[in-house]
């Protein structure tokens, strides 16, 4: 299924929709309030970096910009905190695009890793800058969670990539 350099299987392009349907799910599901339990994956930050790798040239960092902003107004947290977070995630998430692609899901989690938790650092800075207080140790565990759910969401999101060419009515599903 993986898409390597062994793998002689070419995946259909992915639909404009369907990325951005699946961003504004993630934002949805940010906009649940969690309060602070710790390890809850951030889930734009997630599917933003797996379009960022998958679709360089359709999302990147505007993209990240509009997101952040959009997950800015619905927590209600400092104007342009996920804004700027996500910008630079979706900068590195295209600068090391071409590189991940080559290794399988678990590899690609484990190059994603540092860059979910640069991502949650940039975002603790500028609210130490703001003035509030450190969110403690914990809060950084929703970057393993977040890199955890990269091997499941990477197949989910690959799916309708891998719809035939030729449609075939006898084919049950």
């Amino acid at each position: 299924m993986q898409p390597t350099h062994r793998s002689s299987r070419i995946l259909q392009p992915a639909k404009n929709w369907f990325v951005f349907l699946s961003l504004f799910v993630a934002l949805g599901l940010a906009y649940i309030p969690t309060g602070r339990l710790p390890g809850v994956p951030d889930w734009v930050p997630l599917v933003l970096a797996f379009w960022c790798i998958r679709e360089p040239l359709r999302v990147g960092m505007g993209t990240a910009f509009v997101f952040g902003l959009l997950v800015d107004i619905g927590q209600g947290a400092a104007m342009g905190q996920h804004a700027l977070a996500y910008v630079v995630l979706a900068y590195l998430a295209t600068s090391i695009a071409r590189r991940v692609l080559w290794f399988p899901p678990l590899q690609q989690a484990l190059h994603i890793l540092p860059m979910f938790f640069l991502t949650q650092l940039i975002m603790v800075l500028v609210r130490l800058v703001a003035g509030a207080e450190f969110p403690g140790w914990w809060y950084f565990l929703s970057s393993f969670t977040s890199a955890a759910l990269w091997i499941p969401l990477h197949f989910l999101l690959l799916l309708p990539q891998y719809r035939p060419v030729d449609r075939d009515d006898n084919r049950p599903i």
